[in-house]
This record gives C-alpha cells, structure tokens and sequence, in this order.
C-alpha cells in the first residue's frame, strides 16, 4: 500500500494543458483513498456478477418481447423510445451484444457497499487513468495498477477506433483526448453531431435520448446491425434503464432472476443493491400494498412525513435529466410540498418517462486530505464517498477491474458526483482488515 505523499506542486506538474474536464475542477489531495482489505474484496467480485447481470437483463428484455417472460417488462423499458430504436435493438444481430464498460456507483456504508446505478456509458475513465498513473508513479500500490485503465480501455476501443463525443457529454471529450494520446494508434476523438458512418469501430459517448441531435444517429445503429461496423455500448435502450436496479428487487421476478442467474451472483447483487420500486399509476386490489413501504398507492408514498420518506426518486433513463445527479430526489431532504410534487409528477409521467424509487442508504463518514486551493494549506475534509471500479469486459468475455475512481464530498451533501468541492482519488487496499 505505502508510497510517497504528492505536493500540490508536483501534482499541478502533472497536469493536463486544458484540463481533463471542460471547465470543470476538482480538489487535490496527497495521497489516495483507503479501502480496508475486506471492502476491496467485496469490490472486487462486483465485475462478473454485473456483467452476467447485464446478459441477464439483456435475455429477459428479449424474452418478454416474444412472450417467454411477462410482456410488461419490455413494455415498460420501451417506454419513452422512439420505435426505430427499439425495433433495432430487438435485432438478433444484437442479441447477447452488451457493454464492455461497466462502472457501478458505489456508497460507502457503515453496513458494506451499495449501488446507486450501474453505468454502462461512464464518464471519468481518462481521470481515473490519470489519477491512477500519478499515484502510482509515487509509490502506491493503486488498485487496478497504475495502467489498468489504459490497458483496459485500449482493449475496448482497438487501433482504428473513432471515439464519438456528443456536444451534450462535451464536459468529458478532454479525457478522452487524454486517452487517444497515452494509447496512441489510430485512435480519434471526433464530435459525434460530425459522424457520417462508414466502416470500422465506434466508441459511443453519446446518451441515447440525445440522438435527434445526432444526424448519423439512426444510420449508425442500421450500419451495427448489418454488421458493417462494431459500435460500443450497443444503441440498446433497454440496458441504460435504472429500471433494472428495481426489477431486480421486485418479489414477483424472484423465480426469473434464479433462472436467469447462477445463485452465488444473484446473491452478491442482491447484497449490494438496496430495496426498489418502478413508480406507476397501476391501481392495486383494495387489500394490497407496496412491497415494503406497506402502503396502497404512491399518493399515500407522497403524504409520508419526512421521517417516512427515506427514499431516493430517480429518473430512470432516456432523458436529460437521467445523468449528472440531475433528476435524483432525496426524501427526506424535500419540503413536504416539493416532496408531493415529485412523486405525483412521477407517476404522472409513468407512461412516458420511467422512474424509480429507492431505499436511502447513507454514506459512512470519513476523513481525507485535501490541498486548500486558494493557500495550498493541507486540510482534512469530513466527507462521504462514492467509490466507482471500473470494469471491463475482454474480447474473451472476462470482466477485469482497471482502477477505481473515489468521490468524497463535505458530508453534508447528499448526493455524491464531481463538484468543485469534492476530492477525486485512486484507490488502495490498506493495511488494515
């Protein structure tokens, strides 16, 4: 674990001319986030299980298309989806065709880890890359090693490969120019709204609600599914839905997800991923209730008092506000009167923009350095953290972790994600259980 403390001086050395985010900053530190032995390996086994998880996801969708699975499903995670998407999605060409980036959100609880989201389009790859070498140039034994997600990524994105960045996700197009320089090759870095088509392998960092901004949008999905050019992630709506994280907790699917996982992963996800709920307009028999919050409707989830409603509501996906911590209600932050808002907007827009709610679990505190950046004066910060591996999934279909990218903000935020005011570190194994 032990290397050297990094000044803010050599850390600045270090720096990317232009930054690794357009216009956005983060916190420096002297050193790296600890990870007791026993987090680190809790972490680590999250990779196969998400990536089977994900297959799974991907089998069942298609299963409830033809009828093998409940029909709802797939009528639920279409929702919102212009139908030239959906119908290529269905494709066969495409079947068993998933991410081969995976970048769960993890919180650090006092009780172990908890996802918040699995990413399959993340951002921060070319920080954690950065991060990861500069730590570990110092000494540290970083985890994923220093280069993990160069190797990783280089991997994903071969010699010849055009990375697509949309003006939309325009923040993260530094870092990926980062990447295509250490990685070297044929690479390119292009703005996805300049993409014409044609032959080879496309990165797409680009959110699929944003592709009437997109002129090439459609051509290059039909040109995926014919088979004259390889794009990752696949233009699959269905598999960017926090739907999932909820589904997977629905009591009524238990028998499926049994059968559609082996029982050791079922049982590593369902540790991690707290209690979920699909919010809809659906009317339940007189005598029945929602699965643990034990009340008939989401008008009565609306009136809970604030000591109640422990609870996040997201938007689940294809939309703007699906990204970025844009479209996440903290419960028991809200005033009452904002509270019932969210919730009766939600189920007001069940039939054309899904959402979510889920069990609040709140983030352990800790303590970390950090460069004060007006003095360069070492401060410690009371924080929580978001931890987020990234894995990626091989030519062979091994999931490898390529570094680890910690979040730790002041702890009276609630929600965690690159802000100003929060540190962005590697992580290492300590030597402590």
């Amino acid at each position: 674990m032990s290397g050297r403390e990094l000044t803010v001086e050599e850390i600045q050395a270090q720096e990317r001319e232009g930054g690794l985010f357009d216009g956005k900053t983060w916190l420096r530190s002297p050193r790296p986030f600890f990870l007791s032995k026993k987090e680190a390996k809790g972490l680590m086994k999250l990779g196969h299980p998400m990536a089977q998880f994900q297959r799974a996801s991907d089998r069942i969708y298609r299963g409830s298309v033809i009828g093998n699975r409940p029909s709802w499903i797939a009528d639920l995670l279409d929702v919102g989806k212009p139908q030239w998407m959906v119908d290529l999605a269905r494709d066969s060409a495409l079947a068993e065709v998933t991410p081969r980036v995976i970048r769960p959100d993890l919180l650090l609880t006092d009780d172990g880890w908890a996802v918040t989201e699995i990413d399959s389009l993340p951002g921060g790859i070319g920080v954690t890359g950065w991060l990861s070498r500069l730590y570990g140039d110092a000494g540290w034994d970083i985890l994923g090693e220093k280069n993990g997600m160069l190797e990783g990524f280089g991997e994903v994105v071969p010699e010849g490969a055009r990375i697509i960045v949309s003006d939309e996700s325009g923040d993260y197009r530094p870092e990926m120019e980062w990447l295509v320089e250490q990685l070297g090759g044929e690479r390119s870095v292009a703005r996805a709204e300049d993409e014409r088509g044609g032959e080879g392998d496309i990165y797409r960092f680009f959110e699929l609600f944003d592709w009437e901004n997109i002129p090439a949008a459609r051509d290059l999905a039909v040109l995926h599914v014919a088979g004259k050019l390889n794009i990752t992630p696949a233009m699959k709506p269905h598999l960017e839905e926090k739907l999932w994280l909820a589904l997977l907790k629905t009591p009524s699917l238990q028998s499926m997800w049994r059968d559609e996982l082996r029982g050791s992963h079922l049982k590593t996800l369902q540790s991690v991923v707290p209690k979920g709920w699909v919010i809809d307009d659906a009317e339940l028999p007189p005598h029945a209730a929602l699965p643990d919050l034990n009340v008939h409707s989401w008008n009565d989830v609306a009136a809970f008092s604030q000591t109640d409603r422990e609870l996040v509501v997201k938007v689940s996906g294809f939309s703007e506000e699906a990204w970025g911590s844009r479209g996440v209600f903290i419960g028991h932050d809200l005033p009452t009167d904002e509270w019932k808002a969210v919730i009766d907007r939600a189920v007001r827009e069940s039939h054309s923009q899904p959402w979510i709610a889920q069990e609040f679990r709140p983030g352990r505190v800790v303590e970390h350095p950090y460069y004060d950046p007006e003095t360069g004066v070492i401060r410690v910060m009371e924080g929580r953290v978001r931890v987020c591996p990234y894995f990626f999934v091989t030519d062979t279909g091994r999931t490898e972790l390529g570094g680890c990218l910690a979040t730790i903000v002041p702890k009276d935020k609630k929600k965690i994600h690159g802000m100003n005011d929060g540190i962005l570190v590697p992580c290492v194994i300590s030597d402590q259980d």
